[in-house]
């Protein structure tokens, strides 16, 4: 591309750096910063100013000279986030400018705040400095803050194995070979499944087991819109039935009906998986289905 005779190029360059004294003020905070520390210096009003400077802004008057050590943490009043950093950026990923009033100060310094994502950024967010491993008496010297630590995320798994006993191990062992075990109180009469050892009611031992139909009554039930892997469709119902013969009811899904079709009071039976599949566990039954009896009126 040829070039346009009407611009002119031209560098402005200080051969090794353009330097200049700082003076007592700046001189001392820029020490101090190359120790990991942050001051200020109070005026004669009693303000702490951060960065120091060798006048009182507000008056002009001088400064006492009295350094004062503030933070290091501070909170952010403004920011501007910087989506994409170039390169003169203090660092290389997005991150914010920020007007930041540390502990102890009445002024804001202005720095980057590397909280990642945007939405984390707020005003009134507390932060701490970054320190730069190599100090040399620069702003820099801080590498940027970063928000307080507010939460910590701990991955939490846990690995254990059940053993069914007891009562359970009955009942499970019924329910391979597709039948429904329960236990009648000798006391209270009341028949529960799955069968357990003694009467939650009277705390009487139950003896013996109690074979219950495969059959029973819907009381209460819920329609569920999240998919569930046991489920024959989305949405699907599950429901609290009360099987023929028992005094508590069991819950389980319900499949082979519209969800809008199930009732209170329908009538339900089992439905099994074939008999080579089976195993002592509760997948035994698939769900249950409507029998296409007269409902039961519910008390």
């Amino acid at each position: 591309m040829p070039s346009d005779p009407l611009v002119a190029q031209h560098v402005l360059e200080f051969p090794g750096g353009y330097t200049r004294t700082t003076g007592p003020v700046i001189g001392r905070f820029l020490s101090e910063l190359r120790g990991r520390r942050i001051v200020g210096v109070r005026t004669k009003e009693g303000k702490v100013l951060v960065p120091p400077l060798e006048y009182d802004p507000a008056t002009g008057e001088p400064v006492t000279g009295e350094f004062v050590e503030v933070g290091p943490a501070g909170t952010v009043t403004t920011w501007a986030f910087v989506p994409e950093p170039g390169a003169g950026h203090p660092l290389d990923r997005p991150f914010a400018w920020a007007l930041i009033k540390l502990d102890g100060a009445d002024t804001a310094l202005v720095h980057a705040v590397d909280a990642g994502d945007p939405k984390r950024l707020r005003a009134g967010m507390r932060v701490w400095p970054v320190w730069n491993d190599h100090p040399t008496g620069q702003i820099t010297d801080i590498s940027c803050f970063v928000p307080e630590v507010t939460d910590i995320v701990a991955n939490v798994r846990t690995e254990y194995r059940l053993q069914a006993g007891g009562a359970l191990r009955v009942f499970l062992e019924g329910i391979e070979r597709g039948v429904f075990l329960g236990g009648r109180c000798d006391t209270c009469a009341k028949v529960y499944v799955p069968y357990r050892l003694t009467c939650p009611e009277c705390g009487n031992a139950i003896p013996e087991t109690l074979e219950l139909p495969d059959t029973g009554t819907i009381t209460t039930f819920a329609i569920n819109n999240l998919p569930d892997p046991r489920a024959p469709e989305v949405p699907f119902v599950s429901a609290y039935i009360l099987l023929d013969g028992s005094d508590i009811p069991v819950i389980a899904l319900i499949g082979d009906v519209p969800a809008h079709e199930v009732r209170q009071g329908m009538r339900v039976r089992a439905v099994w998986v074939p008999e080579p599949e089976r195993t002592a566990s509760m997948a035994n039954i698939r769900w249950f289905a409507p029998t296409g009896e007269p409902d039961v009126e519910q008390p």
